[in-house]
């Protein structure tokens, strides 16, 4: 399971990420992701000399399988975004794109699963606390970025990310781009708070999940069983008011995404439109490497 999620994490970060980096740093980490997803993995669960071959093979051949499958899928949905990229785009339009992309993360996760599954039946009492001590880490730090701040600040913070993300496609905004961007941050329904605390509900599930896996005998059925439970929980959290917030802030994020698309010049479109083509481009190449 900490393979599925991970992996996923990782490689459909770079993949759904590519208008928001420089090619060739997109190139670089899409051809070493089987080293990043290893190690991150093994910061959080500590592999052991027996666990380390397998978890290899099976992150490399997900990578093969995700560069043959799933590279030109993301060609597809670049291409669909470069037709719109010359016009105004509604918040529906940007949603839709948001709801492809996650499903080629779905995708991925259920293609990991059995290999993930077959890990966390090995994972050890020991790699469960050392995960468990990564966690409490990773909410220290987001705790001290987010949370523990000045709201003044944190909305700085994500303006700061938001003209920088819009920048990397459409190239330097002007102030009243920037201004309007700094309105849609004011208006939002962001809460670090909120986010944090479910953040710790899926930690608290996933150890708990890997705690009845590995701690007895179990059948790979209800492995794979208990496996998917999981990941239904975190697809849709059980908590019916943080569903109700998190499609708040999407919808939010839509009407953000279209703004500011919407605000954008004729020179600042026909350079969208050159980013889009430029990675189609690298993602072809990138799949044709088997």
């Amino acid at each position: 399971m900490t393979l599925a999620l991970n992996f996923a994490r990782i490689i459909s970060v770079l993949a759904a990420s590519l208008m928001l980096c420089a090619c060739g740093a997109i190139k670089l980490g899409y051809n070493n992701i089987d080293e990043v997803a290893y190690w991150w993995l093994d910061g959080n669960v500590d592999f052991e000399n027996s666990q380390r071959p397998q978890v290899r093979q099976d992150i490399a051949r997900l990578h093969l399988w995700h560069r043959g499958n799933e590279l030109p899928r993301y060609v597809d949905l670049l291409q669909r975004m470069e037709r719109l990229a010359s016009t105004d785009i509604t918040s529906e339009q940007a949603c839709a794109f948001i709801g492809d992309i996650r499903e080629r993360v779905g995708v991925l996760s259920t293609q990991a699963e059995p290999a993930a599954v077959t890990l966390a039946m090995s994972l050890t009492p020991e790699q469960l606390t050392h995960l468990e001590r990564k966690y409490q880490k990773i909410n220290r730090d987001y705790r001290k970025e987010w949370i523990d701040i000045p709201p003044a600040e944190q909305r700085v913070k994500r303006v700061k990310q938001l003209v920088e993300r819009s920048e990397t496609i459409y190239g330097k905004l002007a102030d009243p781009q920037r201004e309007a961007v700094r309105q849609q941050v004011e208006q939002s329904s962001f809460d670090a708070q909120r986010f944090m605390v479910e953040r710790q509900r899926r930690q608290q599930d996933i150890l708990q999940t890997l705690r009845t896996i590995s701690s007895q005998p179990i059948a790979l059925a209800d492995a794979r069983n208990l496996v998917r439970g999981y990941l239904e929980r975190f697809n849709k959290s059980p908590n019916a008011t943080f569903r109700a917030y998190q499609d708040t802030v999407v919808q939010e994020n839509c009407r953000g995404i279209a703004s500011t698309h919407n605000a954008t010049t004729a020179a600042q479109r026909e350079n969208a439109v050159k980013r889009l083509r430029s990675y189609q481009e690298d993602l072809r190449e990138l799949a044709a490497q088997r």
